[in-house]
């Protein structure tokens, strides 16, 4: 990173050039929801104000194209950035087989997209079920990929998808040094793997909205005041999803009991979303006086909002990373984000039967400042990545080289192995003649050699090192290797 810093212009393209990037490099960059726009949209913006370096294309699928999920790819283009291809891979149904159809349909639309644009690296985000068709794409047509958010530990599938496109990805951006470790110790090139921050960061923490009030105002009403509202966020676990539809509806009862204004963003296209959206339904969230229910709230508002809440509350990773930027109290419900590295303002509540439990936690945490966290960055993520993408040499071997540690041998066989020690010398110092042979580990003469006995010692002596001189060179040309004399 300081090397690159302290180069100018011309020779950061000379290191690319000598890397093999005498061309602009070919950055496809894919985006499936909001969620991982936000992660995104940074290094998109730091691409394209690179033009001398690198040439960016954007693809959009997953439930940005859903007018349930809010058709959250307009603000991909109020962004001002040009859509290369939309795909449309969400099939309907929001449970396990239509995550899995969702995968297939991905997988078939994708191959023609990357044929016509033929990136030099592709650029993944996260752990979702839309990333892992993304990468496998990629990885299976030979285009280098590069994945953000590796090596974290969150919970339910997620850990599984995560973990997966680590394997198929030949570069890794990692937000923390846990993120990093992790990556190491699953056999990750060290020289491949980039501790840069979240990129998200980069926008926290530079987030200086003078009018936040009028956002606030816009998306929960004019009497609302600062720390005096929550905002909820809460999707599905695909592992359990029963059981995360149930606390969805004890966490509704306790924020109604709790009676504040709040946020309400309806959950992502996992399995089991319909049914938490029947469940807001059913309490009348919708048409509640103290509940705004949303679809989606643009990002640079949704910073404001949080950043300026009471308290945040759910199973989204927003709560345990972005949110800790501000120090807004967070709780943490079930088992969604199990093993994730939070500040101290995040309460977890990691199960619940009734609804006290999650009132108590509210009551606790409410109106609460923390000191602001910058565990998943510093705001520097994005200079240290378009670095990393310039220093990527295009030239080095596509296939990935795991660092295994090292292993006893194995006990496979082999045929120079065995070549090798099944042979030996073998001297007879008869009487008459002298015999020299190549005996095998069976005891079957490979080759012999007869010479007449002499007289003297010292004649005797010179023959046999003569002979089995000549056995040893002999034994290279019928496939054998002495080792020893017996």
């Amino acid at each position: 990173e300081v090397y690159f810093k302290n180069l100018s212009k011309q020779k950061q393209k000379e290191v690319m050039e000598k890397n093999g990037n005498n061309h602009k490099l070919r950055v496809c960059v894919a985006t499936c929801n909001r969620a991982d726009y936000s992660k995104l949209a940074p290094i998109m913006f730091g691409i394209k104000a690179e033009p001398q370096f690198f040439e960016l294309d954007v693809v959009v699928l997953g439930s940005h194209l859903i007018d349930d999920y809010g058709n959250t790819y307009r603000m991909i283009e109020q962004d001002d950035f040009d859509i290369h291809t939309r795909l449309h891979t969400i099939v309907r149904g929001e449970d396990e087989a239509a995550m899995v159809e969702s995968v297939g349909l991905a997988l078939v639309k994708l191959p023609d997209v990357l044929n016509r644009l033929k990136p030099d690296i592709m650029i993944v985000h996260g752990d979702r079920f839309d990333a892992l068709a993304l990468a496998t794409s990629a990885a299976l047509m030979n285009i280098r990929i590069l994945h953000i958010e590796g090596g974290e530990v969150s919970g339910t599938i997620d850990d599984s998808i995560r973990h997966a496109i680590t394997k198929l990805a030949h570069y890794h951006v990692c937000c923390t040094r846990s993120a990093e470790q992790h990556l190491i110790a699953m056999c990750e090139d060290h020289d491949r793997i980039l501790l840069a921050g979240c990129p998200s960061y980069d926008k926290l923490l530079s987030a200086k909205n003078k009018d936040y009030m009028g956002i606030i105002r816009i998306w929960l009403g004019e009497d609302v005041k600062i720390r005096d509202y929550i905002v909820a966020l809460q999707h599905p676990v695909t592992t359990d999803i029963k059981h995360s539809i149930k606390m969805f509806e004890l966490t509704l009862d306790a924020l109604i009991s709790f009676n504040k204004r709040t946020l309400v963003l309806f959950p992502n296209v996992d399995a089991g979303s319909k049914e938490m959206v029947r469940v807001m339904r059913k309490k009348g969230i919708e048409h509640h006086p103290n509940f705004r229910a949303v679809k989606h709230v643009p990002f640079d508002q949704f910073i404001q909002l949080v950043a300026h809440a009471g308290c945040m509350i759910g199973n989204s990773s927003c709560g345990v990373r972005e949110v800790g930027a501000f120090g807004t109290p967070v709780i943490n419900l079930g088992t969604r984000q199990t093993g994730r590295e939070t500040g101290e303002n995040v309460l977890h509540v990691r199960d619940a039967d009734t609804q006290d439990k999650i009132l108590h936690a509210l009551q606790l945490q409410f109106g609460k400042q923390y000191p602001c966290s910058k565990i998943y960055g510093d705001g520097n993520a994005v200079p240290r990545i378009l670095k990393f993408l310039k220093s990527i040499d295009l030239k080095e071997p596509l296939q990935k080289k795991f660092c295994f540690p090292p292993v006893k041998d194995n006990i496979s066989q082999d045929i120079d192995h065995i070549l090798e020690t099944q042979s030996a010398l073998a001297v007879d110092l008869g009487g008459t003649n002298l015999r020299v042979a190549i005996v095998s580990m069976k005891g079957e003469i490979v080759k012999k050699y007869t010479q007449l006995n002499p007289k003297t010692y010292e004649d005797r002596l010179q023959l046999i090192l003569k002979m089995c001189v000549e056995a040893a060179s002999e034994a290279v040309n019928v496939n054998c290797r002495i080792l020893g004399v017996g």
